[in-house]
């Protein structure tokens, strides 16, 4: 008995052992090629100038993106392609066109094939990120806020990737960051096609039917989730995507002169998210997810009201307020991808997660042009006020899921 009782101990060991390897190689897998999402956004001055573009035309850079990822996720969902084909091969397919379409900027000879190329990224993107989480939840069934969590803090780290080598840039010349973003999809492409492969908790195929988007629409339990992840979206992209225009629009006032130091500065705070989204899993993993949805987005919004205030400096107040944006405006994406996997049928997970996905991404876009507006018409230093409303929403309809009785569902009764 003792024999069998330590076999069956190693045997688990060895499993929990290649669970967390196959998280770690899809995290890589899926933060390589997400690197590409703000390359183009990481050099918008460079770009901006050369093009000679105005604020709002400098918006469809990042836009341009935005569009092509909720186009794509929206036709992968109603094609149900995450639940019809292989997870590895459609991320790996994926990545690559990612990688060329974002090495195309290069060769852009006007502005419309630029944004085009940019669009097809985005298109592309929607076929990483969402077999992502599938693929990562198939290998988890408890630990699964965990799991995620750790999933979008590489992602997180994906999208501040640009920053960070922007900040540079002026010493490597913005080719170099396309260059960059480009070898790295390339690399994750290679990486999932070659390790990546589905756990022990598969979600069952099912093809494609029409009536699968209906009855996820029905479900209300889900349609809270993914309205408290539009309120969370309404703020995310548009603060990613506009932070570092708003550190250099401050910056006299905040003693940054540099651009360089700017970027850098972007960089920590799109990057502390990772750490936020990790923090978020754990603590959802143990007082239930909307819980801690709810707090993420309260905190979220509250930064959004105040960060005005910081403007004009001291420059360490306006760091720690952005800081504690930035790592609680991404700490609870997770948890509503984790809820979609667990309140969704469970043959149309893949379908739910994308179609979660293409509205919140569709939704940014409105977001990123109105913070451009505001910028244009009352100033940067209170452009962000327009995002609080997107998280305060969002905690309401943590409050009223919770309050559900399918919201059992969630994280084995935790909700």
């Amino acid at each position: 008995m003792d024999i069998e009782h330590m076999t069956a101990a190693n045997l688990t060991a060895a499993s929990a052992a290649r669970r967390w390897l196959m998280l770690s190689v899809v995290s890589v897998g899926a933060f390589l090629p997400m690197t590409t999402w703000f390359s183009a956004t990481a050099i918008a001055p460079q770009l901006t100038r050369l093009w000679d573009l105005s604020p709002a035309q400098g918006a469809w850079i990042t836009g341009a993106v935005q569009i092509g990822f909720a186009i794509g996720a929206l036709a992968s969902s109603i094609a149900g392609l995450p639940d019809v084909f292989s997870l590895r091969k459609l991320i790996g397919i994926s990545a690559l066109t990612a990688a060329a379409a974002n090495l195309c900027l290069l060769f852009a000879p006007s502005m419309g094939l630029l944004l085009f190329a940019r669009f097809v990224t985005g298109l592309a993107l929607a076929g990483v990120y969402p077999p992502a989480v599938k693929l990562a939840s198939t290998w988890f069934s408890r630990g699964r806020g965990t799991a995620l969590g750790v999933l979008l803090a590489a992602l997180t780290l994906g999208s501040a990737f640009p920053h960070l080598v922007s900040a540079r840039v002026d010493e490597l010349a913005w080719q170099s960051v396309i260059v960059a973003t480009s070898v790295a999809a390339l690399t994750g492409a290679l990486l999932i096609l070659w390790m990546g492969e589905e756990g022990p908790h598969p979600f069952a195929r099912s093809a494609f039917d029409p009536r699968h988007i209906k009855a996820l629409v029905r479900n209300r339990a889900l349609m809270l989730a993914n309205l408290g992840y539009l309120g969370h979206m309404w703020e995310l992209y548009a603060m990613w995507g506009w932070i570092l225009a708003y550190i250099r629009a401050g910056g006299p006032s905040l003693g940054i002169g540099d651009s360089g130091a700017a970027s850098l500065l972007a960089f920590f705070i799109v990057a502390s998210g990772g750490i936020g989204s990790i923090a978020g899993g754990i603590v959802a993993d143990r007082i239930g997810r909307t819980a801690t949805a709810a707090a993420m987005m309260a905190v979220s919004g509250l930064c959004a009201l105040t960060i005005g205030l910081t403007f004009a400096g001291p420059f360490w107040l306006f760091a720690v307020v952005a800081i504690a944006w930035g790592t609680t405006v991404i700490g609870d994406s997770a948890q509503f991808s984790a809820m979609a996997t667990e309140l969704s049928d469970q043959r149309y997970v893949g379908t739910a997660l994308s179609l979660q996905l293409s509205v919140g991404i569709a939704l940014t876009f409105c977001s990123i042009h109105l913070v451009s507006f505001m910028a244009e018409t009352v100033g940067w230093r209170w452009s962000f006020l327009v995002l609080a409303p997107g998280p305060m929403l969002g905690v309401v309809a943590m409050v009223a899921l919770r309050r559900m009785p399918s919201a059992r569902l969630i994280a084995h009764g935790l909700r």
